[in-house]
């Protein structure tokens, strides 16, 4: 038997809020990595208006730093689902987990390309 569609709300959407802004919560209070990204976010966007960028430059700023956050969100939750599933050394988890880091390394380093790309011919 099919499950009847619920009713939207306003008050279960702004919960679902309240529960994503506890999950960035969570990060923040978890992952020092996530500070190390915060830090670089912050760096780069007073970069951003010192070196007066164009809108299409904000636009690529925007979405690595966006690009970079999700990933480190996903990583954690996976690294916590994995955490939760087998306390113990197992080789699978070890793979599962190598592999949300990658995710959160290839995106981090797609921003570094992206700051270099529009940084550098502004600084030099």
């Amino acid at each position: 038997m099919k499950e009847e569609p619920k009713k939207f709300s306003l008050s279960t959407r702004a919960a679902s809020f309240r529960y994503a802004f506890n999950g960035l919560k969570t990060l923040l209070q978890s992952e020092h990595n996530a500070w190390i990204h915060l830090a670089a976010a912050i760096l780069v966007i007073c970069l951003g208006f010192c070196l007066k960028i164009s809108s299409g430059e904000w636009i690529a700023i925007c979405f690595a730093i966006g690009f970079v956050f999700s990933m480190e969100i996903i990583n954690t939750a996976i690294e916590k689902l994995c955490d939760f599933v087998s306390v113990e050394k197992h080789l699978l988890i070890k793979q599962i987990k190598d592999l949300a880091a990658a995710a959160v390394l290839v995106a981090a380093i797609t921003a570094l390309a992206i700051g270099l790309i529009i940084f550098i011919p502004k600084v030099f």
